[in-house]
């Protein structure tokens, strides 16, 4: 693949990454645990029609410079035992609210570093769930690990209890940059991992996930260390663009003083990522996913069913309402979000008193799940087709004309480039296109121009 320059340059703006729309900065802080409580409500007759759970692990053995995840460090454990019992009983509110003909199609360990709990609690926290619903079948259990301190006798801990989706944050392949960015190594762990989670069940699947831009990165050893990822075979290889976001995340200002790679040596480090990723056999999804042609993510895509939340990309088939829990984790429910709040004792206290530790959230209004809709589908399918968007929110044909049209100038400009198609009744994002699909989506999202700076840039 090969980007113009001109185009680098012209859309390299702030812009969100979509994982929700509107995006989490514009959610606001006039939302109570009532607010919730009727969203959660509501959820019993909206779509989808399943369950999905996300549960937020926020410890951290360290605290890695360029984290711009939601995490405390670990310590010696004392907040553990207090904050699974927090986590047991906003499970229990929240599911005692949910229709038990529902179906959970999806459960996914986040953090912080959900592998700093040992797999039994994990597996407790798991029947917790699966005790009060049935599952579609084969339904997707995830969880995030650190291959820096994930053993064989740890994952096969987590198989027993069930897990069939395994995420390895590697990072980077070069020891040296890790360190040098507070992370601890353990990319020579994977192989043995990866055979071990294969030889239990071929059909589990496994991602690693990398982060290009960071200090010390360039696009040759980028480029290693996609060599050594594609040698040992996982199913997906995700790599995300660094998001330099210093005035949320303090921490990430010592990078400053590092030095971040420019944007054109960024820009390499993607290319050449794709260039070998490709040559061996991955395709490209979404934003930044590389999948074997196999994948189910990959059959998603190509027949325009691929979906995203929060938690990452996942089929239609187990997409689900997000239900979250855990300090700032955020539910995704039809009509709107809700987050919880990021002071760990003020969680404890309010779990503990069985209500809604809530600090924020958002109800939408009609015209705003449209836009969602619309984005999503960009975002995860590079394709929308207006037509059938209607069809499928149960609205006359032609209820998207007026979004069209306010995107119009923009849309045509784009196309010029070669960007994207724009026809009579859909929106094709061309190769090209989908390394600026963030720029694309944000055509529809109206509110953007008062909040750019709320955001990282493209590359």
């Amino acid at each position: 693949m090969r980007i113009p320059e001109e185009l680098l340059l012209k859309y390299n703006y702030p812009v969100p990454r979509y994982t929700s729309y509107p995006p989490a900065n514009r959610f606001s802080e006039h939302f109570s645990g009532e607010d919730y409580m009727s969203l959660v409500q509501d959820s019993n007759h909206g779509r989808p029609d399943n369950i999905a759970v996300y549960i937020h692990i926020p410890f951290c053995r360290k605290i890695c410079h360029y984290c711009g995840c939601n995490t405390i460090p670990r310590g010696k454990g004392e907040m553990v035992a207090p904050y699974l019992k927090a986590l047991e009983n906003e499970i229990r509110l929240v599911t005692g609210m949910l229709d038990k003909n529902l179906r959970v199609s999806q459960i996914h360990y986040g953090g912080g570093s959900p592998d700093t709990l040992d797999p039994d609690t994990i597996s407790r926290l798991n029947d917790l769930v699966l005790s009060q619903f049935s599952t579609i079948e084969n339904p997707e259990i995830a969880i995030e690990c650190n291959p820096a301190y994930t053993d064989e006798d740890y994952i096969s801990g987590l198989l027993r209890a069930g897990f069939n989706r395994f995420s390895f944050g590697v990072q980077d392949f070069d020891s040296r940059i890790l360190r040098d960015l507070n992370r601890d190594p353990g990319g020579q762990r994977l192989e043995s991992l990866t055979a071990l989670i294969k030889s239990y069940d071929r059909n589990i699947s496994i991602n690693f996930d990398f982060i290009y831009g960071l200090p010390g990165q360039t696009a040759a050893s980028f480029s290693n260390t996609m060599a050594k990822a594609a040698a040992i075979r996982p199913d997906r290889i995700v790599t995300f663009s660094y998001a330099h976001v210093p005035w949320l995340k303090k921490h990430q200002q010592i990078l400053d003083k590092k030095g971040l790679p420019e944007a054109g040596e960024k820009m390499k480090m993607f290319l050449s990522a794709y260039d070998l990723l490709t040559g061996e056999g991955y395709r490209q999804i979404g934003l930044d996913h590389f999948v074997l042609p196999e994948d189910d993510l990959f059959r998603a895509f190509t027949n325009h069913e691929l979906h995203r939340n929060f938690q990452g990309y996942c089929t239609r088939r187990t997409t689900g309402q997000v239900y979250a829990f855990g300090v700032t984790a955020i539910s995704q429910l039809e009509m709107g979000y809700s987050q919880n709040t990021r002071d760990m004792n003020e969680y404890l206290k309010v779990t503990a008193e069985h209500g809604f530790p809530v600090e924020r959230g958002y109800r939408l209004n009609p015209e705003e799940i449209l836009i969602r809709e619309v984005i999503t589908e960009l975002m995860c399918n590079k394709y929308v087709n207006f037509n059938d968007l209607c069809k499928l929110n149960g609205l006359p044909k032609g209820s998207t004309d007026r979004l069209r049209e306010q995107a119009r100038q923009k849309l045509s400009e784009m196309e010029a480039e070669g960007l994207l198609v724009n026809s009579d009744d859909s929106i094709e994002v061309s190769d090209n296109g989908g390394f600026f699909i963030r720029n694309i989506a944000s055509l529809f999202d109206h509110e953007l121009n008062d909040n750019k700076q709320n955001y990282s840039r493209n590359v």
